[in-house]
């Protein structure tokens, strides 16, 4: 039952006032000639110094709410304070991205769009709508069909039909201009998947190449698509060959398995290189994959590891890339100054398999296990923890390193390492980049390096773009730092080779 606001205003008041009038009549008494019984004066005083003890509690209990209150205030001001900074960092860096995204989207001449699931443009750069000769409002939120003639539609209405089954689609075709010159444009749709794994939508990349004279595209779908504005006969021959089977680069199990037995991979690496560069301890390498097509193409791991992962073949591919490591260092003659990183699915964390065939292979070749070391994300580590912590047991007494990525400054990180031991701590890229202008990100790196060094761990520090962040990560005391100021990845057939770290 509510209590009406006026009354319980009045009952606030109501022990001072009373106090006030016994009071008045207390001193009235004592300078009236009037004679009054002794026990109504004791009585009088007993109401006083109740009333009185009433507002001593009432006021106990009003400071106490107000420094609740109080607390509460501070609470969300400083909430409110951080919200702010992170809305003007963020704001910053959206207009920096934008800005960078606008300069390849003015001057790239690579086509780029984006379509959702319905075929609709969510998104398209400069090249694509004038390659197509539209105007802006002529693409935006537009359907595939309605701003592509016919023969075009029906040249690449198979490959939308594929893309949003899950398969990434790679084609060329030969392109007659206005101009009569020839035009190679070799085309890339990409599936985009959200966190359920399901398709929301597809991206295109188109590319151009004017052709030279007396060229021939060579066992690719060889297609004549014409522009919009171009005449029936070039219209038709595109139509034509839109008719042969355009081909995928990635369009069944089949094909990775014959991908790796074939070795069609390639391995590329990137340097892991001493924060304070007169450090005398070994520099590491992770080693990335990139998928060799036809022509010596290379696609990055993005448009092919969903697919290796939707056929449950993760544990092969990285067991195909540990043999080629390890091999590659057993064939060379490094010093013991250079040790393989490499990373490991989540998949690859339950095959009981994995850890025997390691060191198998390691005894085989003769290779210091201490020169492998295996990195593992922390996410995969956390959701599959008595597995990750018997997997990596098995490693480390094969004495294999382990090392664990994107290390984050929360408690569940740090209670893992309670079940697994690990050699490396390499610290979340996103708190890395804020370092210089975020105080509770730094804070948090400090905190994630103390803890490592207390635990005799060794730190790294990857997505180091500028020599003030390394500097930083020195002072701070990280041990290792990665990223595209230290060297952007480069074949790993390339590691000894003067200046490797700037390719």
């Amino acid at each position: 039952m509510h209590t009406n606001p006026k009354i319980s205003a009045v009952k606030s008041f109501s022990p001072g006032a009373v106090a006030l009038v016994v009071a008045g009549l207390l001193i009235a008494f004592n300078h009236s000639l009037i004679v009054i019984d002794s026990y109504v004066v004791v009585g009088l005083w007993v109401i006083l110094l109740a009333t009185i003890l009433i507002m001593v509690v009432q006021i106990a209990h009003t400071e106490k709410i107000f420094s609740k209150q109080f607390v509460q205030l501070a609470v969300q001001k400083e909430r409110l304070a951080n919200e702010i900074k992170y809305r003007i960092w963020a704001e910053k860096t959206s207009s920096e991205n934008k800005a960078r995204l606008q300069i390849v989207d003015e001057n790239f001449p690579i086509m780029l769009a984006y379509f959702n699931s319905e075929q609709q443009c969510c998104y398209h750069n400069r090249a694509f709508r004038q390659w197509f000769g539209l105007r802006p409002e002529q693409i935006e939120n537009r359907f595939f069909k309605e701003f592509l003639d016919r023969p075009l539609f029906s040249g690449i209405s198979n490959d939308i039909a594929r893309v949003l089954s899950g398969e990434t689609v790679q084609n060329q075709h030969v392109q007659q201009l206005a101009n009569q010159a020839s035009c190679v444009v070799t085309s890339h749709l990409a599936p985009h998947f959200d966190a359920a794994g399901k398709i929301i939508g597809f991206y295109v990349l188109y590319t151009p190449r004017l052709m030279k004279k007396g060229e021939e595209i060579k066992d690719q779908a060889k297609t004549e698509h014409s522009l919009p504005q171009e005449d029936k006969n070039k219209q038709d021959s595109g139509k034509n060959a839109a008719q042969e089977p355009p081909r995928a680069s990635m369009d069944s199990s089949r094909r990775i398995i014959q991908a790796i037995e074939q070795d069609k991979f390639q391995l590329y690496c990137q340097s892991i290189i001493p924060a304070s560069l007169n450090q005398d301890i070994p520099t590491y390498y992770e080693v990335l994959i990139r998928m060799a097509e036809e022509e010596s193409n290379l696609i990055p791991p993005g448009a092919f590891l969903p697919f290796i992962e939707k056929y449950g073949l993760m544990s092969r591919l990285d067991g195909w890339v540990v043999k080629k490591a390890v091999h590659y260092l057993a064939n060379n003659l490094f010093d013991d100054q250079v040790s393989f990183c490499i990373n490991l699915a989540r998949s690859t964390l339950e095959d009981p398999s994995f850890a025997d065939h390691v060191r198998a292979l390691l005894n085989a070749v003769a290779v210091e296990s201490r020169r492998i070391c295996f990195e593992i994300e922390t996410p995969d580590a956390i959701a599959h923890l008595q597995t990750t912590a018997q997997f990596t047991k098995k490693l480390q007494q094969s004495g294999c390193l382990i090392s664990l990525c994107s290390f984050n400054h929360d408690r569940i990180s740090f209670d893992l390492l309670k079940h697994i031991r690990s050699d490396f701590l390499k610290i979340d890229g996103g708190l890395i980049c804020n370092i210089l202008r975020d105080e509770e990100d730094l804070k948090k790196v400090e905190n994630i390096s103390k803890f490592a060094r207390a635990l005799k761990i060794k730190t790294i520090g990857e997505l180091v773009e500028t020599q003030d962040i390394q500097e930083k990560l020195i002072r701070i005391g990280v041990d290792y730092v990665q990223g595209f100021k230290v060297g952007r990845p480069f074949p790993i057939e390339k590691i000894g080779q003067k200046d490797n770290r700037l390719l």
